[in-house]
């Protein structure tokens, strides 16, 4: 990380120079698709002037006329419709980041598009017979199976309960779905199954259906699981990163990074040896705690895939807001910092299963910490920044060598198979 450099500017200028007549062409194809559609896409057509800008920024606060050219290239290029430009499907478009957003928006969104799921939250929020509910799934895919601290098995339900709660809603049933690759030992699905009831039964939740297939040796990594969640949603608030707005706090339950980071030691590629092991754990405990304390809670992100980076873009893209967050008040266990400084990542970007990011109305700040730190999961929450009016879709990170820097979307995929 650098702070502020001095001739930054110069630098994205000339790289913005060489870029525009190609983006005038890619303007003009892209005329129609963009009046018809105002969701934001992936910032690959400015990848340049972001990384310039991201290695180097300036401080935070009024930017310069040539600053400001800068980050105005970064907001078209984010509003600009998504498009798929690769033939073939990458690692790199599971990472939870730039690829993953336009492969959602691109594909999934464009052919299934309706109300419900065009925010893209992470449950769906339903009326059915007068009752409001919320509905989510995932696929579980981590390697290793095992690992400190918990399995595929405990990961599954929690991901999954984890989804439900930060939409707001109480889970109450879930559907678990298993391929398994031929050969795989009986003993371990025994062992993921279990943890399975167990990771249920301190959640509150039932496992209720479920389905079964299994694939030739070498089809599959052992075992892959996918949960799909139900709860009810018994408040009138109206979650959501849209609903973001100046003067908000950004809070974080606790220590980023862990599970991440135990995953990528779990697999032993590395001469790295740390006492840590996965946060994964159900928050639904603490998140109601957090909802019936404070009624200024806008939004919450279970911190997985892409973790504070992806959610606080989403937020400032979404509603259309800045966000400032403080390196120095994001929580870091030693051991994890360590291990990303010695890999080159930032924690930023390792991924979490039992932290959440919350935004809330900044005169309700020291209500919720008290909220969630009065839940064990929660004893380490902290607010890490605010949301500001200034440079709205853009994300500043307060270095702690006293400069500024944009963080961006996650562009590759550092920690491949993490849940």
């Amino acid at each position: 990380m650098t702070g502020r450099g001095t001739n930054w500017v110069d630098e994205a200028l000339r790289e913005h120079e060489e870029h525009t007549a190609a983006e005038q062409v890619a303007a003009e194809e892209a005329a129609a698709e963009e009046a018809a559609a105002r969701d934001p896409g992936a910032v690959d057509a400015a990848a340049g002037d972001a990384g310039a800008a991201s290695r180097t920024a300036g401080r935070a606060g009024t930017p310069s006329d040539r600053e400001q050219q800068v980050l105005d290239r970064i907001d078209r290029a984010r509003r600009r419709r998504p498009r798929i430009r690769e033939e073939r499907i990458t690692m790199s478009h599971g990472a939870g980041g730039k690829a993953s957003r336009t492969l959602t928006e691109a594909v999934f969104l464009d052919a299934f598009r309706n109300p419900l799921l065009e925010p893209l939250e992470d449950a769906a929020l339903l009326q059915v017979a007068g009752s409001r509910l919320a509905l989510t799934t995932d696929t579980y895919v981590v390697s290793p199976l095992f690992f400190p601290g918990g399995n595929i098995g405990d990961l599954a339900v929690n991901g999954t309960v984890n989804d439900l709660a930060v939409a707001g809603a109480t889970p109450l049933y879930l559907s678990a779905g298993f391929v398994l690759e031929e050969g795989f030992p009986v003993a371990d699905l025994t062992a993921i199954v279990a943890s399975m009831q167990a990771a249920a039964a301190v959640a509150g939740v039932q496992v209720v259906t479920g389905d079964t297939k299994v694939v030739e040796r070498g089809k599959a990594d052992g075992c892959y699981i996918n949960t799909a969640g139900v709860g009810v949603v018994e408040h009138d608030l109206a979650l959501g990163v849209a609903t973001a707005r100046p003067g908000d706090v950004v809070i974080v339950s606790g220590p980023v990074g862990d599970h991440g980071v135990t995953i990528m030691l779990a697999r032993g590629e590395l001469d790295i040896e740390a006492d840590l092991s996965s946060d994964t754990a159900a928050m639904n405990g603490m998140i109601g705690g957090l909802l019936a304390a404070v009624p200024g809670v806008r939004a919450m992100r279970d911190a997985t895939r892409g973790v504070v980076s992806t959610i606080l873009n989403g937020v400032a893209v979404a509603a259309g807001v800045g966000v400032v967050v403080e390196e120095d008040q994001i929580p870091v266990r030693a051991q994890v910092r360590g291990a990303a400084e010695l890999l080159g990542i930032d924690p930023m970007y390792v991924a979490c299963e039992g932290k959440l990011v919350a935004i809330v109305d900044g005169k309700q700040a020291d209500r919720a910490l008290a909220a969630l730190r009065a839940h064990p999961l929660g004893e380490q929450a902290a607010v890490i920044g605010h949301v500001t009016a200034d440079q709205p879709g853009i994300v500043l990170l307060k270095t702690a060598f006293g400069g500024t820097r944009i963080v961006d979307l996650l562009v590759g995929d550092p920690l491949p198979r993490i849940c």
